[in-house]
């Protein structure tokens, strides 16, 4: 496994680092930290026109047909900002749903407007009855005539309050299985509601009697799930990059406060503790970074990688968290000014914790993929 970059993905680095740099500097993230509704109007161009809202979207349909490694790469630049809004939920998980449970003709009409930033796609999964298998949708289509007719409401949905459409999934009265529906948020009786606090970013989204045309049916009725599944597994590492790239600003920050920070005539850096707290984070970011970009190298290589994205997912969402926890700790109360940056991350780590599944979730999924329990 060679895990240095190639040219395109050192060339992807340098421009995504210049543009957190840029364009996503402090300043700007902490504005759209108070107004996020901003994002859409300031950044989101900048991001159609560099081509990311395309990078994972193969070239036949309008994209530029990355590996996710390059993907990966590009994340995990973003994830030093962190650079909020739906890169990620669009251009990536719903991008990867769609090619595994789309028909040719869904795929050639959505994918292209994907790939351009016309429209901005989400994926509504998780419930009251939080979980991460099909027992846990209880959100149901009845039938009405040729359309659907959707009741229920979904939360913590990623995204929701930038997306033009919603990948829902929900069983069909009278019928097995989890389907996969496409459903415009500005559709009668669609209500997104954004959720405050450290969940801020995820929303709750709510569906009164909303009329689904049978043509936004995405695949087969009842047989979304096996492909949600696929297109999750395929994202996730790419979720982890960015966790990764959070750790490692942490950790910039923290050595850099450790240097400048002076206390009885020395920089805090030569106290033992303060080391300490840095060899944490510095352990975590090199977790997160090896065991992302070994099941990201795997899925690019056509390999079984569903082991490793188990544990890069679990092992990622841990190590933003705690990278953060001792980033405060090195910090003590400057950390806490708002602006002064760390809370975005710590914010954000906590946001993401759950995001496709917290650890102790993954390890479960772990231990049935090796065969240590019944799956």
């Amino acid at each position: 496994m060679d895990l240095s970059l190639n040219d395109t993905q050192r060339l992807i680095q340098d421009s995504a680092r210049d543009f957190v740099r840029g364009s996503c500097g402090r300043d700007v993230l902490l504005k759209l930290d108070r107004d996020p509704a901003q994002f859409m109007h300031k950044i989101w161009p900048q991001m159609a026109e560099m081509v990311w809202t395309g990078i994972a979207i193969p070239e036949q349909y309008g994209g530029s047909g990355n590996s996710l490694t390059d993907v990966g790469v590009l994340f995990e630049e973003l994830g030093t900002g962190p650079v909020p809004g739906p890169l990620f939920s669009s251009a990536v998980l719903c991008v990867r749903i769609l090619l595994e449970a789309g028909s040719e003709s869904a795929k050639k009409d959505w994918l292209p407007q994907i790939a351009s930033g016309k429209r901005v796609f989400a994926l509504a999964l998780t419930e009251a009855q939080y979980g991460w298998s099909p027992d846990h949708i209880r959100l149901k289509a009845r039938r009405d005539g040729k359309d659907f007719l959707l009741s229920g409401t979904k939360v913590f949905v990623h995204d929701a309050q930038y997306a033009s459409d919603l990948l829902v999934a929900a069983g069909i009265e009278g019928g097995a299985g989890i389907s996969l529906f496409r459903v415009d948020t500005k559709a009668p009786g669609v209500a997104v509601r954004v959720l405050e606090g450290f969940m801020s970013g995820t929303c709750e989204v709510t569906f009164d009697k909303v009329r689904v045309s049978g043509g936004d049916l995405i695949g087969a009725a009842g047989a979304a799930w096996d492909a949600l599944e696929r297109g999750i597994q395929a994202a996730t590492p790419v979720l982890c990059a960015y966790k990764v790239g959070g750790c490692k600003r942490v950790f910039e920050m923290s050595n850099d406060y450790a240097r400048e920070r002076t206390q009885f005539g020395q920089p805090i850096g030569r106290f033992a503790r303060v080391q300490d707290h840095i060899i944490h984070i510095v352990n975590y970011l090199d977790s997160a970074r090896w065991t992302t970009y070994e099941a990201l190298w795997k899925l690019d290589s056509g390999m079984d990688a569903a082991a490793s994205v188990h544990v890069a997912k679990s092992v990622a969402s841990e190590s933003y968290l705690r990278a953060c926890d001792f980033g405060h700790e090195v910090h003590a109360g400057m950390g806490v000014l708002h602006e002064y940056g760390l809370t975005l991350h710590t914010k954000t780590s906590r946001m993401l914790y759950h995001c496709l599944g917290a650890p102790r979730q993954h390890r479960k999924r772990l231990e049935s993929v090796l065969g240590l329990v019944p799956a």
